[in-house]
């Protein structure tokens, strides 16, 4: 099935697909499924991540497929455990062997965790080796992408950060815009704590067009120029949240004020610049604080 999902130019010249599949929290059986129903649907983009303890399962669910891997733009990234720039470069063979994969299409370091200028240094030399097509960053804030930026000599191509009604990112929104870096929203419809798709002003707009409110959520992200990875463990939901792209569907100017006007910086997940938690991130290897 062949869908009208757009893509964004990253700074390098290459393309990734506006909509992709984020597997954080499925067990090897819900990727499995996840990601067959998702290809089959139209989505091109896996986001998984070495944290996620599933990089494995994505891999086998891409050969199941047995679509061509030049179509597919598949992300992975470097936890906090992993300093230095060798042991980076363990990782990422470690994880391209587990997605059964040569090269990858995007690699970010995973958080803003103390020493990641030699994981980048590492994913530099992996890029010009020709090994990643885009490497880039998530959970950043401006000034550690300015931190990091004193030592780089690649700007990163993509910041992914939670983004949602919610939770804005405003100005580093902007900041991102001006860096010519993509910024691309985990968490986009505000996970299973803050409810967004619940807003009343979001049931208004999704019930004036006839669509659900996370359809209008995501809608919002893509009229931002956002790059989306929801996350679902549902074939109907996996379906629906690509179908944004109707020649009818469009949130007016209006729509997208009342949208803004939501913003009340309410995270999902952990503040970047919480030290303690970077800090003690540090520690363990996956979702199940495996050490």
């Amino acid at each position: 099935m062949a869908t009208n999902i757009p893509y964004i130019e990253l700074a390098n010249g290459v393309m990734i697909p506006q909509v992709g599949l984020g597997v954080f929290r499925m067990n090897d059986d819900e990727v499995l499924n996840s990601v067959k129903w998702a290809v089959e649907s139209g989505y091109r983009h896996i986001d998984t991540a070495s944290f996620y303890d599933n990089e494995e399962a994505v891999g086998k669910a891409i050969k199941e497929t047995g679509i061509d891997r030049k179509y597919l733009f598949i992300t992975t990234k470097v936890w906090n455990n992993v300093r230095g720039y060798d042991e980076t470069v363990a990782q990422f063979n470690s994880s391209l062997q587990k997605l059964g994969l040569d090269y990858l299409d995007l690699y970010l370091i995973h958080w803003p965790a103390p020493g990641f200028e030699e994981n980048w240094r590492a994913m530099e030399d992996l890029y010009k080796a020709g090994k990643i097509r885009a490497i880039g960053v998530s959970n950043f804030k401006a000034h550690h992408i300015e931190q990091l930026m004193k030592t780089a000599t690649i700007t990163p191509m993509v910041d992914q950060i939670e983004t949602h009604p919610y939770l804005q990112e405003n100005d580093l929104h902007e900041y991102l815009q001006e860096k010519n870096i993509a910024h691309e929203s985990w968490s986009p419809l505000g996970g299973g704590i803050n409810k967004v798709v619940d807003d009343p002003v979001i049931k208004q707009i999704a019930s004036d067009h006839q669509k659900t409110p996370a359809q209008v959520i995501l809608r919002w992200h893509i009229q931002r120029g956002e790059i989306i990875i929801p996350k679902s463990t549902h074939e109907s939901r996996i379906k629906e949240n690509i179908d944004l792209f109707d020649f009818h569907f469009d949130l007016s100017p209006e729509e997208m004020s009342q949208i803004s006007k939501l913003d009340s910086d309410k995270r999902v997940g952990a503040d970047p610049d919480d030290q303690d938690f970077l800090e003690h991130s540090t520690t363990y290897t996956n979702q199940n604080n495996a050490k």
